[in-house]
């Protein structure tokens, strides 16, 4: 198993340090198996390129809200199997990293929270003009700081292995 420690960014005693590990075989999986996130996500990125005609609104703030709940549920998972604390194997040179990743997570669905919760606010009150040209531009960053997290995340997990297996001839 790979593990890569961090500080944990939850409170400890004043007296202990404690430390998050990310387990690589797990992490690895959760991103694999949760193909109706990346689908989902790639759909709508597609639609928020081009131009959004009013009547497709609604659905696309429904699919907005089912990603949400995906997000939700892919965070869940990762920080549930993905992420330890108090590891028993540390690895130092990566930790910092670890912790940052995890942090994110939380500020990367309240973003998409914020997003979706203006999204449905402008149709209620009746401004899909509007919202047409808001809703694909904020979207686009919002993917993008998602895809960027995700990334990096792989990155780290890649690192994990190496470390954990080493790499050489």
């Amino acid at each position: 198993m790979a593990t890569v420690t961090a500080t944990s960014f939850a409170p400890a005693p004043a007296s202990a340090t404690r430390a998050v590990t990310i387990n690589a075989a797990f992490m690895q999986e959760i991103k694999e198996v949760n193909q109706e996130l990346w689908q989902l996500l790639a759909e709508l990125q597609q639609r928020c390129q081009r131009p959004i005609a009013p009547h497709h609104c609604k659905p696309l703030i429904d699919d907005l809200c089912e990603l949400r709940d995906q997000l939700a549920l892919h965070f869940a998972l990762e920080e549930a199997y993905g992420y330890f604390e108090d590891p028993v194997d540390v690895a130092p040179q990566l930790s910092k990293r670890a912790g940052k990743l995890r942090a994110e997570h939380k500020s990367l669905y309240a973003d998409f929270c914020r997003l979706i919760d203006r999204a449905e606010q402008m149709f209620y009150d009746g401004q899909q003009a509007e919202l047409t040209i808001w809703i694909g531009p904020h979207f686009l960053r919002a993917a993008g700081s998602l895809r960027s997290h995700e990334a990096r995340e792989t990155e780290l997990l890649y690192e994990a292995y190496d470390s954990d297996i080493g790499v050489g001839d």
